[in-house]
C-alpha cells in the first residue's frame, strides 16, 4: 500500500484515508504510508481534519465535525441487549465507556463512567458491542432491525459491533466535502473499501467515478461497487490504484 500510494501521489493524485478510526488512529497511517494529503476522514465521516504533512503526528485541525444526542440511541438499545457494552466518542478528546472493552479497542484516550454519563452531552459516535452475540450475528442484526435504528453502520468480524453515526453522516458525505474543498470533479474520484461502513462511499464514488470493493468483502458490499479488485493477500489495493493509469 505504501509503495502504491507513493506512486499515485507522484503521478499527481491526492491519496487520503477515510476510516472508522478516530483521529489518533488515522494520522499515524499518514506517517507510515508517506501520505501528504491535506485532509483525513475519521470516525466514519463524523470528523474531517486538516493535516500538516511536515508535522503529521503533532498537528491537525478539525475542519468539519458533526455531533448528535446519544441518549435516545442508548435508551432504545439497552432493553434489548442487556449485556451490551456502550461507548461514546467525544470528537478528538477520546472515548467514555460504561463497561470494559477489550484492551486496545479504541486507540485513543478512554475513561470509564456510569451509563447515564454517556447520555449527558452530544457525541460524534455511539459504539455498541454485544458479547453474547459474537457467535450469532444473524440474531444480533435481527434485534437491531426490530429496534428500528437509523444511520447504523456495522462491521461483521470478531465481535457483534455497531457504529452509530449522526443522522445523514457517513464516509461518503465527508468525502464529498473534501472533494469540494479540493475542487476535484466527481468523475475523478476513486474509493477502495471492504466493509459495511464503506457501502455509502462505494455508491457515491461509483455514480461517476470508481468505487472499488476488495475481493474479500462480503457480497452485499461488493454489490455496491462498480469494480471488484483482489483481496488483501493478492494486493487488491495495488490493483485498484492501477485503475488510475487508464483514466
Amino acid at each position: 500500500m505504501a509503495f502504491c500510494g507513493a506512486r499515485a501521489q507522484a503521478a499527481g493524485h491526492t491519496v487520503l484515508v477515510a476510516s472508522g478510526r478516530p483521529i489518533a488512529g488515522v494520522l499515524p497511517l499518514y506517517d507510515h504510508l508517506g501520505l501528504v494529503s491535506p485532509y483525513a476522514v475519521c470516525s466514519n465521516g463524523a470528523i474531517v481534519v486538516g493535516t500538516n504533512a511536515a508535522a503529521r503526528g503533532a498537528w491537525y485541525r478539525i475542519v468539519d465535525m458533526t455531533t448528535f444526542d446519544p441518549a435516545p440511541v442508548i435508551e432504545a438499545i439497552d432493553p434489548y441487549l442487556p449485556d451490551a457494552r456502550f461507548a461514546v466518542e467525544d470528537g478528538d478528546v477520546g472515548y467514555r465507556f460504561s463497561r470494559p472493552f477489550v484492551a486496545g479497542t479504541f486507540g485513543a484516550p478512554i475513561s470509564e463512567v456510569p451509563l447515564d454519563d454517556l447520555k449527558s452531552r452530544p457525541v460524534t459516535r455511539v459504539i455498541v458491542v454485544s458479547p453474547s452475540h459474537d457467535d450469532d450475528m444473524d440474531e444480533f442484526l435481527q434485534i437491531i432491525d426490530r429496534i428500528g435504528l437509523h444511520q447504523v453502520s456495522y462491521s461483521v468480524g470478531w465481535t457483534a459491533w455497531l457504529d452509530i453515526a449522526p443522522q445523514g453522516v457517513n464516509k461518503a458525505t465527508a468525502l464529498e466535502k473534501v472533494r469540494a474543498r479540493l475542487g476535484v470533479p466527481r468523475s475523478r474520484v476513486m474509493v477502495i473499501g471492504d466493509g459495511y461502513n464503506d457501502i455509502e462511499m462505494l455508491d457515491w464514488a461509483s455514480a461517476e467515478g470508481i468505487g472499488a470493493a476488495m475481493g474479500h468483502a462480503d457480497p452485499e458490499v461488493r454489490a455496491h461497487a462498480n469494480r471488484v479488485v483482489g483481496d488483501l493477500e493478492h494486493d487488491g489495493v495495488a490493483d485498484a490504484i492501477e485503475l488510475l493509469s487508464v483514466r
